[in-house]
């Protein structure tokens, strides 16, 4: 059992209890350490903290030497999202890829795997999946990594997504309560609003949650975003309809509540991380994630103080912390207890759903690649949960399946007279990334098709756009392995 730094009061124990900070580097620093001996009962990781399965366990390992029922979380969605590929992509598909094959039982298999892989390395909490309806295709932060803009569709995946990850002894941290799909702004940089009616947020947003919670997600984490039909003031995280009236009171949830990272502009611009900190546990809120930017022991000192000072001076019922801490020690305990289902490893599962998830459209019959050829990357600026150190697109394995493959990245007005020229008259292939969200995109595509016909098109992102080129493949997500899947096709393999 873990032995508390003596001097450590309840009260400060509860605070740092319900604290999920982040931290630097690939071992865990002192004040960690330290921190939890004094009561903190979580971490989480970032793609910073990972450089290969065998550190990371290293790394969990000494985490739990210092306290045996730590709660290790981490942003693993998979596809574009992805914390243990950060460096290479992903092994799996994300969620947009397993939506539009619409095979639950693949989908349960794929976050069993990807769970059984985390539980290897000693994590223990996911923050997924993205159970929002990404009905809004404008959306710039959710797309690719919802199942899909169907309502029951993405309900179906959420449920078997949350049971095979949790079968294998991972808990599921379901997410963006009440729904991020129709925004058309990124809560990392501002607030976003969505001005459905209640009617319409119950049988779409709410519907997925509905079967997450019948499913038995263990964690639910918030929004960062204003719904006035739920409550005209406060943004979900901070929002006691939001999250105790309606998920715990309607809904029925009894899990922990996860806010979304607290640093993020939609709350800090706002409000502060203290005060959001505290009026987040005062709506319902369990635990605070916060490191993905500030990942320092200050930040939890200042988090800390901020809740101890809040019970004291009577702005936070000090029962509320404790119940929160409490379901934080509650979920520490089931993923020490928690069964997992015996399988044998199916580390092809992710090419397999890959493959199947791709969408290809020939107007004509097409001959695979004999010659190398030039790949120019139309690139966006990455969101914020994307990160922009994650590779993608298919050069790395067409260079394997064609070597000599040579390739470019291009943005903006001078995007198709530059791939054209660095093309060389070589046959060009042009990866794009949601083409119907990004004008300059669309026109380089318009340019490119328009002096080389026989341009093939990969796109990488929400296929919204009329499929063209001499071939056009829709992959329905960057992974590393939606680009092998792409490459085999280019190449006939």
């Amino acid at each position: 059992m873990t032995t508390f730094a003596s001097g450590t009061d309840t009260l400060t124990r509860d605070a740092l209890t319900v604290l999920q900070p982040g931290f630097p580097g690939t071992t865990a620093p002192d004040w960690l350490l330290r921190r939890l001996g004094e009561g903190l009962a979580s971490v989480g990781l970032f793609g910073r903290n990972i450089a290969s399965p065998d550190q990371l366990a290293a790394l969990t390992a000494q985490l739990r030497a210092e306290r045996d029922d730590v709660l290790v979380a981490i942003d693993e969605e998979g596809g574009d999202v992805t914390r243990l590929e950060v460096r290479t992509g992903s092994s799996f598909p994300g969620n947009h890829a397993l939506g539009a094959v619409d095979d639950v039982s693949l989908t349960e298999e794929v976050a069993y795997e990807l769970g059984r892989r985390l539980a290897e390395c000693g994590v223990n909490l996911n923050w997924a999946p993205s159970a929002d309806v990404n009905s809004n295709p404008s959306n710039p932060v959710i797309g690719v990594r919802s199942f899909g803009a169907d309502t029951d569709l993405v309900a179906r995946h959420t449920a078997a997504y949350v049971t095979g990850l949790q079968s294998a002894g991972v808990a599921a941290c379901t997410k963006h309560f009440p729904g991020h799909g129709d925004t058309a702004v990124d809560s990392h940089h501002s607030m976003p609003r969505i001005d459905a009616d209640a009617s319409v947020l119950s049988s779409r947003e709410l519907s997925p949650f509905r079967a997450a919670i019948a499913a038995g997600t263990r964690a639910v984490m918030s929004a960062h975003i204003l719904v006035p039909a739920l409550d005209p003031d406060r943004p979900a995280t901070l929002s006691r309809p939001v999250l105790t009236e309606l998920l715990r009171g309607r809904l029925g949830y009894d899990g922990l509540i996860v806010t979304d990272g607290m640093e993020m502009q939609a709350i800090a611009a706002a409000y502060g991380i203290e005060r959001g900190s505290v009026l987040a546990i005062a709506a319902g809120a369990d635990a605070i994630c916060v490191g993905g930017g500030l990942a320092d022991d200050e930040t939890v000192r200042r988090l800390r103080d901020a809740l101890v000072s809040a019970v004291r001076s009577g702005q936070l019922p000090e029962e509320r912390l404790a119940d929160a801490a409490q379901r934080v020690r509650a979920l520490a305990h089931w993923t020490s207890e928690a069964p997992t289902t015996t399988g044998e490893p199916r580390g092809d599962i992710g090419l397999i759903a890959a493959r199947r998830a791709l969408t290809v459209t020939a107007p004509e019959p097409y001959a695979p690649l004999t010659k190398a050829p030039y790949v120019a990357a139309f690139t966006p600026v990455a969101n914020i949960a994307v990160g922009d150190e994650t590779p993608w697109g298919v050069a790395a394995e067409l260079t394997r399946l064609l070597p000599g493959t040579e390739t470019g990245s291009f943005t903006g007005d001078e995007a198709a007279p530059k791939a054209l020229a660095a093309a060389n008259g070589h046959r060009i292939i042009a990866v794009v990334r949601d083409e119907h969200r990004h004008t300059w995109m669309s026109e380089a595509l318009d340019t490119l098709l328009r002096e080389r016909p026989d341009t093939i098109v990969v796109e990488m992102g929400v296929p919204q756009a009329t499929p063209r080129g001499a071939l056009h493949i829709a992959t329905h997500g960057a992974a590393r392995v939606c680009g092998r899947a792409a490459a085999e096709v280019i190449a006939g393999v």
